[in-house]
């Protein structure tokens, strides 16, 4: 295994959950993440149970019923959704 595996492995999610503010990833070195919902358009108008039918995935998250995937890197990196707006400019 190199460095970079070595590396993924910590970050490799092992539980995640939404409710109606965050997405929540528990990653495998210990670590608890969230981003707002707002970051990822197609998942803040899904259903409470679209949300939470998820597939955990070594470098990510996989919502089959939305057809959106997460990388746990993106999180990370605050990456957010082109498409984003925050609740403020939303509403105007």
């Amino acid at each position: 295994m190199n460095t970079s595996d070595t590396e993924m492995d910590g970050k490799a999610p092992i539980a995640a959950w939404c409710d109606d503010e965050s997405l929540h990833v528990k990653l495998a070195d210990g670590r608890q993440i969230a981003t707002p919902l707002w970051w990822y358009p197609s998942l803040l108008g899904a259903s409470h149970v679209e949300r939470n039918t998820l597939e955990l995935m070594y470098t990510g998250i996989h919502w089959p019923g939305l057809d959106e995937d997460l990388s746990i890197d993106g999180m990370l990196k605050g990456w957010k959704s082109p498409a984003a707006r925050p609740p403020a400019v939303a509403a105007e």
